[in-house]
């Protein structure tokens, strides 16, 4: 893409590529784009703990004309929310060139509450992407009419009254229709605020309470009925386990029996990993398969999850983001129900050390075929400086894949960041990104990397979910295999656009792709061209 003098101003180069590779060339075009949103975290001095957690960012074609709308969740006023000036989500409506247009009004999502995250996902089938959003209270359903506007149909089914985090839309029992997987984090509520403080010189300092302070909560599963209404399913299907406290999520068939599997990034406590046994009902084996604690047998303080077949081998390997001072955790899919922490070996692992994450995405912003690693940086401290010297804002980061090994970019500026989504915002064939933050404006990167080409393609379902959610499509590139699944949401609060991103590289068309549908169908089709943008519908040759 060319850029205009103005851009030149704030083109964030990368470090020096690693060998073979080109130089990575991220603009920031926040403020041109006519983003304005700033989070508000509604800090009182208090240190209420949710005003350090959130806020997340989603992806997403609302109003189905083909191109990747904005929506950023907000804080507020924690102590008076029903009274709050402040709505819960701002929505920016994209014109296809990457200009966003605030609509949160006359959508009719504008709303009170203290939000966390948020989902998007056409639960009724109807051909429009609908949303829930989470909040520290009660959470929130709004269906998308499919003229631009919504209506908030919470009811008690999936309202949920606690401190809710990530959450993610997913056909668990392949009927067709989306469920709803909702992590909760820990019991911390207005009249459960603990004075938490650590000493420094002798000198006792408030400080916001880390999760040790609380007790866990049960996640909560929602069955949709097919009709419009949801069932609470949690403690019948097995994932409602009290010492979960969790904040990332990510659905996604691990050992590819074409049942979707729920991954759970808890904060300080071991991580899940609940097998699809059918019927509806799960399996924690986490600890089992080796996704539960690191290579040396710690539970580490998981934020953010996200999936990827990083090393072309054929299946999906997991990484989750952790605090400061421990390492981010990358499991290898050994292709056998097993995985393996390869963090340290593929250098995922020491840089991370000294940052303490919480969104990460994989995408590949060079279209070399290999997927790299994006990830969102910021303390939980805010007064991390006088008590240990450490940073409340950190420099976000980016691993560049090289032939499954890792190298990392130190993006320019230091933010809290939160959340981290990924959609080509401009149509112009490779990935853009934004970052969400606690209490400061986003940052929405264009991709103007000089990248290779990729191939777009849209899944619609027809007996499987209209979204085609938990569909795997592989293809083999350059002898190798790829392996990719739609999901909905990942990161940590956050959603990428639905939309799958087929890197190829230097090549100039792909020959066979296939697609396993929800419920086994298996179909193939081919060849697609560089630069193209295909409308794939199940039973539809």
């Amino acid at each position: 893409m060319r850029l205009s003098p103005k851009a030149f101003a704030i083109v964030i180069v990368s470090a020096l590529p690693a060998f073979g590779q080109q130089e990575l060339v991220l603009t920031d075009v926040t403020a041109m784009s006519g983003i304005t949103f700033r989070h508000e975290t509604g800090a009182t001095g208090a240190k209420h703990m949710p005003e350090t957690m959130g806020a997340g960012v989603v992806f997403w074609d609302y109003d189905n004309d083909d191109d990747a709308d904005l929506l950023f969740v907000n804080g507020g006023d924690l102590t008076s929310s029903d009274s709050s000036q402040t709505s819960a989500c701002t929505l920016y409506r994209n014109d296809g060139r990457g200009n966003f247009t605030d609509v949160t009004g006359s959508a009719g999502l504008e709303h009170t509450g203290y939000g966390m995250g948020a989902t998007a996902g056409d639960y009724d089938n109807d051909g429009d992407p609908d949303l829930y959003l989470t909040h520290y209270g009660r959470n929130r359903l709004f269906r998308n009419h499919g003229d631009g506007t919504f209506a908030e149909v919470t009811d008690t089914a999936v309202d949920g009254q606690g401190f809710s985090a990530s959450a993610t839309w997913a056909d668990l029992d392949n009927d067709g229709f989306l469920d709803l997987y909702v992590t909760n984090y820990v019991d911390w509520s207005l009249s459960n605020h603990p004075e938490c403080a650590q000493t420094k010189d002798g000198e006792s300092v408030r400080a916001y309470c880390l999760p040790d302070a609380f007790r866990g909560v049960p996640d909560e599963l929602y069955r949709n009925t097919g009709d419009g209404g949801f069932e609470a399913k949690g403690v019948e299907a097995g994932i409602a386990r009290p010492t979960g406290k969790g904040l990332g999520v990510i659905a996604f068939d691990f050992d590819d029996d074409g049942l979707t599997d729920i991954y759970v990034a808890n904060d300080t406590v071991p991580n899940f990993l609940f097998r699809n046994r059918g019927s509806f009902t799960f399996e924690e084996v986490g600890l089992l398969v080796g996704v539960s604690y690191d290579a040396d047998g710690n539970a580490l303080a998981g934020m953010g999850v996200t999936h990827s077949d990083f090393d072309l081998d054929g299946d999906l390997d997991v990484f989750v983001t952790n605090f400061e001072g421990e390492s981010n955790t990358l499991y290898r899919n050994e292709s056998n129900g097993f995985f393996t922490d390869v963090s340290m070996l593929v250098g995922l692992g020491r840089p991370s050390v000294a940052r303490l994450g919480f969104g990460a995405s994989f995408a590949d912003l060079d279209n070399d075929t290999f997927d790299d690693l994006v990830v969102a940086n910021g303390h939980v401290l805010d007064n991390a400086a006088r008590l240990f010297g450490g940073q409340y804002a950190q420099p976000n980061q980016v691993f560049r894949n090289q032939d499954g090994t890792f190298h990392e970019t130190l993006l320019e500026g230091e933010r809290v960041s939160r959340g981290v989504a990924i959609a080509d915002i401009d149509a112009d064939l490779d990935l853009d990104l934004v970052f969400s933050s606690s209490g400061e404006s986003p940052t929405l990167l264009r991709n103007d990397t000089a990248a290779a080409a990729a191939i777009r393609i849209v899944l619609v379902g027809r007996d499987a979910n209209r979204d085609g959610l938990g569909a795997t499509l592989e293809h083999r590139l350059g002898g190798r295999s790829r392996r990719m699944q739609a999901t909905a949401a990942s990161s940590y609060l956050s959603q990428n656009e639905r939309t799958l991103h087929l890197s190829i590289g230097a090549a100039e068309r792909i020959d066979t792709i296939r697609v396993t549908w929800p419920g086994g169908r298996v179909e193939e089709r081919g060849p697609f061209e560089a630069g193209e943008r295909v409308v794939w519908v199940e039973g539809n040759p």
